[in-house]
């Protein structure tokens, strides 16, 4: 009887001592996504302009389709140059549905809109990976890109669909009105964008940790030993393009919603080029790396278009930059840092952030005199008949006096030089930091 007794009690005891971690992993789990949730909600709050509204949906669908493309790239290691098609076409289906809501008179509210670029990107997803996911390497990529200029072609021959040179418009605000909400106003398109955004950004990290995503990652790493556990890597690179397919045809129909207008460039080469910018800037190794790059390309396309007629030669230049020296991108960078921090090495942590601000002078100097040199340039053999003069940093230049060149090509090649002499400095800070989060770790 006692022993009865002894069980029963140390059976709940054993339930609420297992329940403890459950709860605790499901609060840290969950805490990064309510802190995520929280900033959507507060940042129009604080850039509350309409075009700083403007520019947050616009991170918000790069954001998606960035994470989209790094299904493809960074988890199943697929480089695809045509991502835009699924982005186009999920576009085109979506703005094309809404028309016909208002056409028909039928009770769909926009907020459900962006289910049917998923099922147009998934549709299109599944047809056209069953063909190119049949090969992998380098054979994938001039597949994908094959297929990216059949449908950006294919979009100025078929007017019917495309809408030709002039694309499709819509209003978004003749559907259905829920709550009070007709999506006038740019911050009501704003929640809509954001809420869209954090349930694909859940939905997309969910994927990556399940037993697919894991053999995503196997095919990416190495595919024969893939298929001699018993995968077939093909049926999961094939299935792996369709989710991003149907992640980025939600990318689309935001953007559809956004513009209220859907054109033949949606589904060109540029968006397509952006993407994979904004993936490699990011970091195409950690799940957070696109949503960084994501960030940072559409904040730099909407200021520096603004201030510069060439700013696409500053986004080939950054790419090569980050390609060159940061292979693994700003989210790799971030992530170097994160042993220190564990191990609690604050003091060389400190340090070296130090040697990282000191060297931060002589490389915006270096960069000051880079884009002074080749504004300069662009001006003199393009835009001369316009006046001698052009105002860079609130500076006005005299482009016909040798004292403006001679400054520039001193802070670029001072500059770098400079920044050059920072380089022993920094890697004996980093050497020393990493030194000490070991020497911790072992006392642990």
């Amino acid at each position: 009887m006692s022993d009865v007794t002894t069980d029963t009690v140390q059976l709940p005891a054993a339930a609420s001592g297992a329940s403890a971690p459950r709860y605790a992993d499901a609060v840290r789990y969950a805490a990064p996504w309510i802190a995520v949730a929280v900033a959507f909600a507060v940042l129009p709050m604080i850039f509350s302009s309409g075009s700083a509204l403007t520019t947050l949906s616009l991170m918000g669908i790069m954001i998606v389709f960035a994470l989209s493309y790094n299904m493809l790239l960074g988890e199943t290691g697929l480089l695809s140059f045509g991502h835009a098609v699924y982005y186009g076409l999920g576009g085109f289906l979506a703005i094309h549905a809404m028309n016909t809501v208002i056409h028909d008179h039928l009770p769909l509210p926009l907020f459900l809109i962006p289910l049917v670029g998923a099922f147009s990107g998934l549709l299109f997803g599944i047809i056209f990976g069953s063909v190119s996911t049949r090969r992998a390497g380098v054979a994938f990529a001039m597949i994908s890109l094959g297929l990216g200029e059949l449908v950006a072609s294919s979009s100025l021959i078929l007017r019917g669909f495309f809408g030709g040179e002039e694309g499709v418009s819509t209003n978004r605000t003749k559907l259905l009105h829920v709550f009070g909400l007709n999506f006038g106003p740019q911050i009501q398109v704003y929640y809509l964008i954001a809420f869209w955004c954090l349930v694909c950004m859940i939905a997309m990290f969910a994927i990556r940790r399940t037993p697919f995503g894991r053999m995503c990652n196997a095919v990416r790493e190495n595919a024969e030993r893939a298929q001699f556990v018993g995968y077939n890597p093909q049926v999961v690179r094939f299935m792996a393009f369709a989710l991003a397919g149907l992640f980025a045809g939600v990318a689309g129909a935001l953007a559809a919603i956004n513009f209220e207008l859907v054109n033949s460039s949606m589904v060109g080469a540029e968006p397509s080029g952006l993407v994979l910018l904004a993936a490699f800037v990011g970091g195409i190794g950690n799940f957070i790396g696109p949503v960084i790059g994501a960030i940072i390309v559409t904040w730099l396309e909407v200021t520096l278009s603004d201030m510069t007629d060439i700013w696409q030669l500053y986004f080939g230049l950054l790419f090569i930059g980050v390609v060159m020296f940061a292979p693994s991108g700003i989210a790799g960078l971030l992530m170097m840092h994160v042993p220190l921090w564990r191990a609690r090495a604050y003091r060389p942590l400190s340090r070296l952030v130090l040697t990282y601000l000191i060297a931060l002078v002589p490389a915006l100097a270096t960069l000051a005199g880079l884009i002074a040199v080749i504004e300069m340039i662009y001006h003199r053999s393009v835009k001369a008949s316009d006046g001698a003069t052009i105002s860079l940093f609130h500076v006005t230049l005299d482009t016909t006096s040798v004292v403006p060149w001679i400054a520039a090509i001193v802070l670029l090649i001072g500059g770098f030089l400079l920044f050059r002499r920072t380089w022993p400095v920094v890697g004996a800070a980093w050497h020393d930091a990493i030194m000490y989060a070991q020497g911790a770790g072992k006392k642990k």
